[in-house]
């Protein structure tokens, strides 16, 4: 495709993408480090995921796991009754996670593609994103959200743990509006939402069930938890 010469909303979507970082080279950067002091390093699942398995509102069947990294979100799905698509777009935190599961000697099916590739109908009971969403350029997020809403089945739900507003002492991001993203061209390590702005871009697909700040989680809980991350359940309309 001529980036001179756009014939569809998928050129445009094309040309977009050209002008912003590219997401697999800095990801396979990102991790090839293992030993980097990075929170989400942890071999440990969400606190918020923990409690909706043990409350019972999500309970075995399909999950999708957008965004895996080295699979501990996905890993502990499989140990707890899930068959688990686990996809992202970083060879190395696939390989990593491949390690980690070979190590619990359990099936994880683990996937190095952009979720932008997956055309699912209906197939997951249960889709999860544990820090994918808000690395997303603004164009690619609408059409994330649909894929995300096809993929589930009636009644399905959506568990999305991303950014919220503001710096704390470990950690935080901008809240940057999509326009200034693009004047940027850059979403400062991240685009943080507000409730309300998740509510906008979310509530016409999805009911909300929850929507709270992550637990802050010690190492002695085995559990990854960080005060500047929204962790929200989602139920598809």
């Amino acid at each position: 495709m001529s980036l001179e010469t756009m014939k569809d909303s998928g050129d445009i979507l094309t040309m977009l993408d050209s002008l912003m970082r590219e997401p697999a080279p800095f990801w396979n950067g990102f991790y090839s480090d293992r030993t980097k002091k990075i929170p989400f390093f942890v071999d440990y699942p969400d606190e918020n995921l923990v409690s909706y398995i043990d409350s019972g509102i999500v309970q075995g069947g399909r999950m999708l796991d957008l965004g895996c990294g080295p699979g501990r979100n996905s890993i502990y799905a499989t140990l707890n009754g899930f068959i688990v698509d686990a996809i992202d777009i970083s060879e190395e935190a696939i390989a990593w996670a491949k390690e980690r599961a070979d190590t619990k000697k359990i099936s994880v099916n683990f996937m190095c593609k952009s979720v932008f590739d997956l055309n699912p109908i209906e197939e997951y009971d249960f889709v999860y994103d544990s820090g994918c969403m808000h690395h997303l350029w603004p164009h690619r997020r609408i059409g994330y959200i649909q894929m995300i809403h096809n993929a589930l089945k009636s009644g399905g739900y959506f568990g999305l743990t991303c950014f919220a507003p503001g710096f704390t002492d470990k950690g935080g991001a901008f809240e940057l509006s999509d326009y200034e993203v693009y004047r940027e061209r850059s979403m400062k390590g991240g685009q943080a939402y507000s409730k309300e702005k998740l509510i906008d871009i979310l509530g016409k697909h999805f009911e909300l069930i929850e929507c709270r700040m992550m637990n802050e989680c010690s190492q002695d809980e085995h559990q990854f938890g960080v005060s500047f991350l929204w962790a929200s359940l989602w139920r598809k309309k």
